[in-house]
């Protein structure tokens, strides 16, 4: 998995604790290692992960290894962005954009 810096590895196993659980706001990021867009917003991801720091929790989870937690939220393209408040997905988005537009997208989130 391209590992972004800041943000934190789940798991099927820990999926529900480290996200649907969360007192914050969680951005999953669901990855893959063969995904080059994935790549391209890795350093966007670490970028946000340091400006929301306390607001936002930021997490990723391979798609290849955890395969219920991708399924259950119908993840069919990397990267997909799911951001979850309160156990539940509140926000999608598909696809890899700039630090700027991801801020802009989650400021109303926060």
């Amino acid at each position: 998995m391209i590992k972004a810096e800041g943000l934190t590895e789940v798991t099927d196993a820990d999926f529900a604790a480290e996200v649907l659980e969360s007192g914050l706001p969680v951005l999953v990021e669901f990855t893959a290692d063969w995904c080059p867009p994935c790549r391209q917003i890795a350093p966007v991801l670490s970028a946000v992960a340091a400006e929301t720091a306390g607001r936002l929790k930021m997490v990723q989870l391979d798609v290849d290894t955890n395969p219920a937690t991708t399924n259950a939220y119908g993840v069919l393209s990397m990267p997909t962005l799911l951001v979850f408040r309160d156990g539940e997905p509140v926000r999608s988005m598909v696809g890899a954009r700039s630090a700027r537009k991801l801020n802009e997208e989650l400021a109303d989130l926060l």
